[in-house]
């Protein structure tokens, strides 16, 4: 007990604010931080907000039964503290039961915590899973009352976890109840400082009160605590993985296991544990989670429809990076002028050349592989990594962009997972040779193959044809062909309908037709111009990391780059593209009917002085953007977070 860390020692009469002033959620977070920084606690409050926000748009911390636990590890807290809040009308919180949240513990623990600490906040989380607990905090009348209650909990549940552990001094297979039934289940959320214990802690009182034995491991900020051995895992019926990041699953291979978010461990611990019961879930079979029918369909199948998602995504998160970092970049060098990377022209720099081969010879060289690389990996674990870069590759030197990107991925992942059904039946001495040797080989060979001769050739035929067809448009009406090159260009963003209509676009210019060049850079501005715009006007339909690549795609919008709008065109694809189709079309057909007209290739507003008619121009590219602001938000829904 004296190496602990008491919770008296973190929340102190100074952070308890009995009668929050707050109404809203921001409000609140924002007084609870003012609480701590008034105090000392804090190097940097705008810091600690951003943690906060940031741990806040991966799910909501407000989870029900009246308790939000907003919490984040930062450098910007100087001592681990917890801040206190009561709001007695209750305030909007995003939680789980849609209910208003009155009780407010804000954690905020240093950069590098240490494991008594870490504990500490976890047993808050636990003991705030007691409703007569709870109860009894809604009725303090004083700050020393409050820390009297928490004092007395802590001191019961510590005392009780010595007991328990004097009972059970060699740990072994769950010992069987009257039931039969014994689970054993995983909990896992980003940060690890409270969802983790909490789902633990509601699937364990549920458990005690089904009459099931159930081990819970516990993947926190302070590691795996409770590591379930190989002996429980072989006695359970089941395995409950309550999780919103990475957990080992290769030690559940042949079990039944049910995958959910975590804070379905918190809200719904009966309903898992009776899946888990009767085998409702899917047999896990080995990495990818390749699985088989054991019962009802479970999360983790990857062909639910989350999976798909949380592939996609994966995919995304990674390739944001360089979308961002790329493009920016690319956009410096227009500075020195327009062709100012090229060393043949009268306006060549040698630093404008410098960021040009770093933005777009290299970061946005890498985009497309590594998109189709993390969507292989997200499905086929390890690996598929090396068979989703190549195709990936292959895709993008081919002309077939994102979409080829997308395909590759997606074909990449799923041909490794059919590589390892096939040879999981090869003698157990040649396991070690797969990794290293046989799933890259076949992998990215068969990869390699369907993607030379199955997608990108066709590909190429269609941006064959769609030139054609364009170049024999344009003797018909302008407005018409500028609104179809407009929404070619936000249909892909850089694969083969955009590489058409640009194509086109340039050939046009080499016949003294400047035009509808101007359309097609016109319309490819605006689609991440507008879904700049959206995030600023309508912020409850995107994610807080949606809000942040919103920021930078104001910049990428404005230099002719079309890309900056592949995350968000990734993440909703059927909200995301109709609405920059539609918002693009309508900059492109202006921009024709308006009559302006472009000599340079590329630039966006780094050229403006050359464009013909360059304030209807803007008021092209204007109208777009909020069209396409508009139609997303009418699409779209609010995001979770």
């Amino acid at each position: 007990m004296s190496t602990r860390i008491r919770i008296g020692d973190l929340l102190r009469e100074e952070t308890i604010i009995l009668s929050l002033a707050a109404q809203t959620k921001e409000a609140a977070l924002d007084e609870l931080i003012d609480k701590l920084d008034q105090t000392g606690r804090l190097h940097s409050k705008e810091e600690l907000k951003k943690a906060i926000l940031a741990r806040e748009a991966l799910g909501s911390t407000g989870i029900g039964e009246g308790i939000a636990i907003p919490h984040a590890k930062s450098a910007a807290v100087k001592t681990p503290s917890i801040a206190f809040g009561f709001s007695r009308e209750g305030i909007d919180f995003d939680s789980l039961d849609n209910q208003k949240a009155h009780l407010f513990f804000m954690i905020a623990a240093t950069d590098h915590a240490n494991q008594a600490h870490l504990e500490t906040l976890a047993l808050l989380s636990e003991m705030l899973m007691d409703e007569s607990f709870r109860r009894q905090l809604m009725t303090v009348e004083s700050a020393a009352e409050l820390l009297r209650i928490i004092t007395a909990k802590e001191l019961e549940i510590r005392q009780a976890e010595e007991g328990e552990a004097g009972n059970q001094e060699n740990e072994g297979a769950p010992t069987e109840t009257p039931t039969g039934a014994t689970v054993v289940a995983v909990t896992a959320c980003p940060t690890g400082i409270a969802h983790t214990y909490m789902a633990a802690d509601a699937l364990k009182k549920k458990a005690e009160e089904m009459g099931i034995t159930l081990k819970v491991e516990t993947n926190g900020s302070s590691g795996v605590k409770n590591r379930l051995t190989p002996e429980e895992i072989e006695a359970a019926s089941a395995v409950i993985v309550a999780a919103d990041k990475q957990v080992e699953m290769e030690r559940f291979v042949g079990k039944v296991v049910i995958e959910v978010p975590v804070a379905e461990g918190i809200r719904q611990p009966e309903a898992l544990l009776n899946r888990a019961v009767k085998q409702e879930g899917k047999r896990y079979q080995g990495k990818g989670g390749q699985t088989q029918k054991a019962g009802e369909s479970a999360e983790g199948d990857g062909s639910h429809p989350f999976a798909f998602y949380k592939h996609l995504m994966n995919g995304v998160s990674n390739m944001l990076p360089f979308v961002v970092g790329g493009g920016i970049i690319i956009a410096l060098s227009f500075m020195f002028g327009i062709k100012a990377f090229e060393p043949n022209d009268p306006s060549f720099h040698p630093l404008a050349k410098a960021l040009m081969d770093i933005g777009s010879g290299s970061a946005f060289a890498l985009m497309i592989p590594v998109l189709a690389g993390f969507i292989a990996m997200s499905i086929a674990d390890r690996p598929g990594f090396a068979p989703g870069m190549v195709g990936g590759m292959l895709a993008a030197s081919s002309g077939s962009g994102f979409l080829g990107g997308l395909i590759a991925g997606f074909l990449a992942g799923y041909l490794v997972l059919g590589l390892k059904k096939a040879l999981s039946k090869l003698p157990p001495s040649l396991d070690s040779l797969k990794p290293v040797l046989l799933y890259p080989l076949f992998g990215i060979l068969l990869t390699g193959l369907v993607m030379v001769f199955v997608i990108s050739e066709p590909l190429a035929a269609v941006n064959t044809a769609l030139t054609g067809w364009l170049k024999n448009m344009n003797q018909g009406n302008a407005i018409i062909l500028g609104a179809v090159l407009g929404a070619m260009m936000a249909f892909d963003m850089g694969g083969p309908f955009n590489k058409a209509a640009f194509t086109f676009g340039i050939a046009m210019i080499a016949e003294g037709n400047l035009g509808p060049h101007a359309a097609i850079m016109a319309a490819g501005m605006t689609p991440p111009l507008g879904l700049a715009l959206a995030t600023t006007l309508f912020k409850k339909k995107f994610t807080q990391e949606e809000k942040q690549a919103g920021k930078t795609a104001y910049l990428l919008g404005a230099s002719f780059i079309t890309e900056g709008a592949i995350p968000f065109a990734a993440a909703d694809p059927t909200r995301v593209i109709p609405s920059t189709m539609l918002g693009s079309a309508v900059a492109g057909g202006l921009s024709m009917f308006f009559g302006c007209t472009l000599p340079a290739p590329h630039g966006g507003v780094f050229v403006l002085p050359v464009i013909g008619n360059a304030g209807m121009y803007i008021v092209a590219i204007l109208t777009g953007t909020v069209v396409t602001a508009l139609m997303v938000n009418l699409l779209k829904k609010e995001a979770v977070n």
